[in-house]
This record gives structure tokens, sequence and C-alpha cells, in this order.
């Protein structure tokens, strides 16, 4: 058994990905499911949706690699991470749509919170701010419009759960066998540690917490560590039973599939937008920059942290490009129109289409391109577009550093970067400038499964230590910075101006 399945449920599709014992990719299986929007603000996904996609591409993914359930050692499992679902423990039976990550309906109750003052206790026991990303206050709005749940869920009838949460019960004995077969409720920490309901110092649910939300503990999983055996899969899913013994959120999952397994070492992933953690180790560190504590990936009990920080928009500016501005026909095409230019030619482009994230935190900011000149071309947008992304980032990095140093530590020496957006060399090159330091692309970009694999593999026995895991980790390019840091510094102030004249606007 020298495989590793790893399940990747995103917020758009779910992938199921065969990794061997080296990290490399053996075969991949990809399905798409519904975006329901309800209301504006709102976003949905049908659990049974999320389950029968994610089932399909396992299935698939044997196939492709020509293995049976047999061959594989260990399954790990990553996921969207806030994402809330709550479903009754005898049936299976959902009680409501999935609510999405991205959904704003629990901003009321945020508010609420926020005027009894109770942001310090909140970010001190879970590093958190209180936003309605995250799962605590979906769980709350759920309850609070589902006639008769919040009683169900005390009587132990209903349970919660992140999407790890709902897969591994499916997978353990859900479904149609819920009647007959025990199954698994649990999650680990990383995704444990989004909900705004656990105390990251104690691994454990909290009861003030508990009681400031009115959250019933009965409806709540079990904590465990990310590498850990939680069970094993219903043999007639796949053919034979195999342990599930890795979990992770997406963005914790990418951190330790970039081996970033130490304080000070950061990774940034590339996607619609672009999610920044840098590993602090086991010290519970906050945030004086705008950016969030969050649990680490964790291989053992040992509590250990990252901090986090979020851009909103990164490569959604070029589906915008695409879509909005009709400047390009496929995405493919940005690196080769913003290259026929030298540079932006003085144009900023600020996509805060949904306002600021980290460090700005500017709900009300809202997207300009500043700087436009009677020489100004298509072509000058679709680099500053571009460069948009490494602006963002950089901004990001720098508040990390300002942070890692006020602790005692060092600034980030180089950044390890994935996602799609990673390929994109004319990017990567322009955010090494921008940062002054090295920016490093692994040979292997799909780290978020990856990082599932391998927290699998430990748990089995498969790898032996966090060293060996490091000296897979392989360099495909690494991009070191060429331009003077006083154009560097010049840049970024113009980047500020610009930001502030569009949360001005």
């Amino acid at each position: 058994m020298n495989h590793l399945l790893a399940l990747d449920q995103g917020t758009s599709s779910s992938r199921s990905i065969v990794f061997d014992r080296a990290g490399r990719i053996v075969a991949m299986a990809q399905r798409e499911f519904r975006q329901i929007y309800p209301q504006p603000g709102w976003v949905e996904h049908d659990p049974k949706e999320i389950w029968t996609t994610q089932l399909a591409t396992a299935r698939e993914v044997l196939a492709k690699a020509g293995l049976q359930a047999g061959d594989i050692a260990s399954i790990g499992i990553t996921n969207q991470r806030e994402t809330t679902l709550v479903w009754n423990r005898r049936t299976g039976e959902p009680i409501y749509n999935a609510i999405v990550w991205q959904d704003r309906r629990a901003e009321p109750t945020c508010a609420a919170l926020r005027e009894r003052g109770l942001e310090a206790t909140i970010r001190e026991k879970t590093g958190l701010i209180i936003d309605a990303y995250f799962s605590g206050t979906k769980l709350k709005w759920i309850f609070d419009h589902v006639p008769g749940s919040r009683e169900a869920a005390a009587r132990g009838e209903l349970a919660f759960g992140t999407v790890d949460t709902w897969l591994m019960w499916q997978l353990t004995g859900g479904g149609e066998d819920a009647t007959r077969t025990q199954a698994i409720h649990a999650t680990d920490v990383s995704n444990a540690s989004r909900t705004m309901l656990l105390d990251v110092r104690r691994n454990e649910w909290d009861d003030e917490l508990l009681g400031i939300l009115d959250i019933p503990r009965e409806v709540l999983p079990s904590v465990h560590p990310s590498s850990h055996v939680f069970g094993s899969t219903r043999a007639s899913l796949l053919g034979a039973a195999i342990p599930i013994g890795g979990v992770a959120g997406d963005q914790q999952s990418a951190l330790f599939g970039q081996a970033c397994f130490h304080a000070g070492l950061a990774k940034n992933t590339y996607g619609t937008g672009c999610f920044m953690l840098m590993h602090t180790g086991t010290g519970f560190q906050t945030s004086t920059n705008g950016l969030i504590t969050t649990s680490a990936a964790q291989p053992k009990p040992t509590p250990e942290f990252a901090l986090e920080g979020s851009v909103f928009i990164a490569g959604a500016v070029v589906q915008w490009l695409r879509d909005g501005l009709r400047a390009i026909k496929g995405s493919g095409e940005v690196q080769n129109l913003a290259e026929t230019v030298p540079d932006s030619g003085g144009v900023m482009f600020v996509p805060a289409f949904t306002g600021l994230g980290a460090p700005y935190w500017k709900a009300d900011a809202r997207g300009a391109i500043v700087g436009l000149t009677r020489g100004s071309t298509v072509a000058h947008i679709a680099r500053a577009a571009l460069e948009s992304i490494a602006f963002q980032s950089a901004a990001l990095l720098s508040a990390m550093s300002r942070d890692a140093v006020a602790a005692g530590g060092s600034p980030v020496s180089e950044l390890r970067v994935d996602g799609g957006a990673c390929v994109n060399n004319l990017l990567m090159q322009f955010q090494a400038d921008l940062l002054g330091i090295p920016v490093v692309r692994p040979q292997v970009i799909e780290t978020t499964a990856l990082g599932a694999a391998y927290l699998a593999g430990l748990s089995c026995g498969m790898f032996a230590s966090l060293d060996e895991l490091a000296a897979q980790w392989q360099v495909e390019r690494r991009f070191h910075p060429t331009m003077p840091r006083e154009r560097a510094a010049e840049l970024m102030q113009r980047w500020e101006r610009a930001v502030r004249q569009t949360v001005a606007a």
C-alpha cells in the first residue's frame, strides 16, 4: 500500500487525487456542483451534492489510477472551511442547506456581539475577529430559523459539522446506513478553530462561547489532531474499508503541504482570492496588524498556530477582465497582454469589488483604477490588474513580518506559493520584486490536497517524521528579486495611496 487518497472538497467543485509515497500525483478527478443564491448575500450548497460529487470523484480517481481500495494506505480530507451543516443523527438528513463560508446573513448577529463588547473575549479564546465568515454565527442562524432545531440539538438528535465532518459521517456510516452503523462525528483542530466556538489554546469547545451563541454542546463533533485515525470507510463505498487518517481545512492543509512546519515559514495560495499563512509555532500570537490567529494543521495533540490574512479578490480580477471588461477572451491570455507593455504606465488597479480584506478590513471600499492618462491602454490595465494581486499580497506579508518581529522572531525570508495563478511567471517575478525576498514555487502546486495526504500518511506510518516530508518538498522555480528596494518602496507607497483613494470613494 504505497498510495494515499486525498479528498479535496472545495467551494465550487469536489476533487480527488491519488498520490504516491513520494508525493507525486498519480491521478486526479474533479466534478463541479451547484451554487445556490437564495437572496443577495446568501450562498448555499446542497449537502447531498457535496457528498455525491465527492464520492463519485473518489471512485473515478481510483479507476484512473488503476488501483483498488486495498492499494490505498489512508485517506486525507481537506475542505472549504467555515461552511456549516446540520443533520439528523438517525436519518442522516440535513435540516437545511449548507451555509457557505462566503454567506453574510449572520452579520446582524455579529453586529449584536460587537455591541455587547465581546470582541476581546472572542479574540482571546479563538484568535478570530467577530465576523459572519465563521461557522458559529451560521449555526446560530440555523437554530434561530429552523423550528424546533435548537431543542432537538439539545436532546442529542442533531449533528453539526463543517464539510470535513459531513464527509466523515457519510464515509464511515451515514446516509442509508445511518440507522444500522455508527457513523463517526468528528473534526480536526484546524477546522474547529474556524467556528468561533473553540478555545484554541486548549483545543476544546468553550462553554462561555457556546453560551454567547446559544449553541447546545450536544450538537458538536469530537475534536482530534489533524493527523489521527478517525475511523474507516464503509467497505461498500470504494470496495474495501480504508482508514481516514488526516483532516485539515484547505488553507492549513496547504501550509502543511508546503512543508511549513516551523515558525517563520509562510505560504500564499493564489486562487480566486489569496490566503497567506505564516506558521508561528506553539505560541499563540495575536496580530496587531490586521491578521487573525488560527490553529495550524497539527500532527500531534500539541497546539500549533498560524497568522492568516485573506485577499478577497486575486485571480477573480482576471475573470473580471474577461467577463466584465471583455479585454481578453480567456484567462490564460492575460500574461501575454500584460507583457506587451514594460510596466503599468502609472496605472494602479485596486480590485475592491467586495471591499478590502486583511490588513485593511474596509468593507465599504469599492474597486477603482487610478493613474489613467491618454496614453493608457487595455494592456496597461491588464498589467495593473495582475500587479494588484502582488500588491495586496505584499501588504499582507509586510503585516506578517511586523507581527513576527514584534513577537521576537525574524521577518519572513522566503514565500512559498501555490494555487492556479502561481503558474504566471510575470506575476511571481513582480511579487518577488515587491517583497525583496525569494518567491518559491514547488514542483507540486496541488499542495492543499498534498497536505491532507501527508497528514494521512503520518498517521498510518507511511512517513516517519516531518523531516522526511520536508525532504520530499522540491522547488520547481525560485524567483529572486531584481528590482532596487527604493523602487519597490516607491511602488508600495503609490499602492497605499490608491487604496486610500478607494476607501475614501
